[in-house]
């Protein structure tokens, strides 16, 4: 059993973080790493400046050269900021340059500790676990997440084949898939075991309030104590509160946060 211990230091959850999610159109350039996915999500589709230090000519120049790969791509310039002191010169900068502040996002870990108490064995029965989206899974994720139509629906698809998973889904009582997750573990060959992510936490909207969700994470969980991780992270928006509650319920712990940032379009006049 691996030992329990605290959760990775913020530059390695970045990394796990990034290889949970992976864009499958990706370049770094002295230390920002560029990601594209035809603009399907924002977290594949922005900047991750897994070097965020350093003066500030250097970040100019990054910045131009990151305007011309986005620009390329008929996409967006956006920027994953962390909160942490290593992003302060890059937050100036990017202040300077009139890019928005949105999306903030609250990272929670626990670890998995022996003595974490396990969900009742009732609330796993019923639950599916796969090792790949079925179509049933992806539909209604994409239903309740999604952007886009069947192209990006396969793009989203290929995210998510990016990195191994396990996907659970929990049916109601006519059958019909109610709430669904992702179990994302990215390869780490650390000696202190890996670290898996929870992600795509989806609820029909006609299911809600009727414990699914509760049931999809702590499947989830009992999957990942089963294969010896060492403990997980998740992800959820600042002004979930509600969502909030349920992970701290479960042990979850708030351990870092970011935020996107977003250069704001030109405006071009136009008219006679």
């Amino acid at each position: 059993m691996t030992a329990p211990g605290p959760a990775p230091a913020l530059p390695g959850l970045e990394s796990l973080m990034d290889a949970a999610w992976p864009a499958p159109d990706r370049e770094e350039s002295d230390g920002w790493v560029l990601r594209a996915a035809s603009g399907v999500t924002q977290r594949a589709n922005s900047v991750w400046p897994r070097e965020p230090e350093g003066d500030i000519h250097r970040q100019l120049e990054g910045l131009r050269a990151a305007r011309l790969w986005y620009r390329g791509r008929r996409l967006p310039l956006i920027f994953q900021v962390f909160d942490d002191p290593r992003s302060t010169g890059l937050n100036l900068v990017l202040d300077g340059e009139g890019f928005t502040r949105q999306s903030e996002t609250l990272v929670m870990c626990r670890s998995n500790g022996a003595e974490a108490a396990g969900p009742p064995a009732a609330a796993l029965l019923g639950v599916e676990i796969f090792t790949d989206p079925s179509d049933e899974w992806l539909e209604l994720w994409w239903s309740v997440d999604g952007r886009g139509g069947p192209a990006d629906r396969d793009t989203a698809r290929s995210i998510l084949a990016g990195c191994p998973s396990l996907y659970a889904l929990v049916r109601s009582d006519d059958g019909v898939p109610a709430a669904v997750g992702r179990l994302a573990v990215p390869p780490t060959g650390e000696a202190g075991g890996s670290w898996g992510g929870l992600y795509s936490m989806a609820t029909r909207p006609g299911a809600r309030r009727r414990g699914h969700a509760l049931r999809i994470m702590q499947a989830l969980l009992h999957e990942g104590h089963a294969r010896n991780l060492a403990g997980y992270w998740l992800l959820v928006t600042a002004a979930n509160s509600g969502a909030q509650q349920l992970y701290a319920k479960a042990g979850f712990q708030e351990t870092g946060r970011y935020l996107y940032r977003q250069e704001r379009p030109k405006r071009h006049l136009t008219g006679c």
